[in-house]
């Protein structure tokens, strides 16, 4: 289990657990890499592709590879 919150960058989510990679593929996000995750927290991104942020961290946070 993690303890991702709103604030947290994109990057960050990936440093600590990549193999979250596919929950943000599955939304829209495949610019994982790009200079958007190192300055975007999740509640942004989640805005910007129409996510609920508290649903899409929720399921980061139980995430099991």
């Amino acid at each position: 289990m993690y303890d991702f919150e709103k604030t947290t960058l994109i990057a960050e989510v990936l440093d600590k657990a990549p193999e979250t990679a596919p929950l943000f593929l599955s939304i829209g996000m495949h610019c994982l890499g790009c200079a958007a995750a190192h300055g975007e927290t999740l509640e942004e991104a989640c805005a910007v592709h129409g996510v609920d942020a508290d649903d899409f961290i929720e399921k980061l946070n139980s995430f099991k590879a």
